[in-house]
């Protein structure tokens, strides 16, 4: 099973929706620890609620005491304190971490406070991060596996001490595209947790990202940049499979 700690999107594209939906189509139960809540669609981030502290740890500490996650999947955490409890609380897991530092519409979710805490604590004890090339600008990290996304056609995988990887994949010419970000990671962290090696599981996960993209690539969805599709066999059928 894979935990996300991540906060909401009220749209349904981005942050647990896409994690949670990500997970099940890859066949692997999901879990969540909500950071904050947000009034969010796809013309913009509207507000952000975050969820108080202590709820956050008792979230975390259930999840973890009872349900033993693989694979542990961060998105926005906003607070320094919540980067902190994650690298503390996850370090001893596969820890997949999406540093969500500004949605799709533009809007900022992560200040200078909770850069620095990433690099000095989280970045660290991670697995591998997934950060698009502003984020992975904005952290300017090296010391663990990194995956540079959004780059059009392939992705870029970066391990200290061995060639870089360029993970090719079909380009999308759509504007459907919001929670791309996130569904890649929460795939990435559903195959990692089945058991795949990085390299494999980067691949399916931009291979999964890019069926999504182009599922939904016509939708006409709201009045700003479009969910990416979290449709997957079953709910196109109507059919489940045992």
């Amino acid at each position: 099973m894979c935990l996300t700690v991540a906060g909401s999107d009220s749209g349904g594209a981005a942050g647990v929706a896409a994690d949670l939906a990500t997970f099940a189509a890859l066949g692997v139960h999901g879990a969540c620890v909500i950071t904050a809540v947000t009034a969010q669609d796809t013309t913009g981030v509207h507000r952000i609620h975050p969820v108080p502290h202590e709820v956050v740890v008792a979230q975390l500490d259930a999840v973890l005491a009872d349900l033993d996650p693989a694979t542990v999947k961060t998105g926005m955490l906003a607070d320094p304190r919540v980067v902190r409890l994650v690298a503390e609380r996850c370090a001893d897991r596969v820890l997949v971490v999406d540093p969500v530092l500004r949605a799709t519409s533009g809007a900022i979710l992560a200040d200078d406070a909770v850069l620095r805490t990433y690099r000095r604590h989280l970045l660290p004890v991670a697995c591998v991060s997934t950060p698009n090339a502003e984020e992975d600008e904005a952290l300017g990290w090296r010391g663990t596996p990194v995956i540079r996304t959004g780059g059009g056609a392939a992705d870029l995988l970066l391990r200290p001490g061995v060639e870089p990887l360029w993970i090719e994949h079909d380009r999308v010419d759509t504007t459907n595209d919001h929670g791309t970000g996130c569904t890649y990671s929460a795939a990435l962290a559903a195959f990692l947790a089945q058991g795949h090696e990085l390299p494999v599981a980067a691949r399916r996960a931009g291979g999964y990202t890019v069926d999504q993209l182009r599922l939904g690539s016509d939708w006409d969805l709201g009045r700003g940049r479009g969910p990416i599709a979290h449709l997957h066999p079953t709910s196109l059928t109507g059919r489940g499979t045992a």
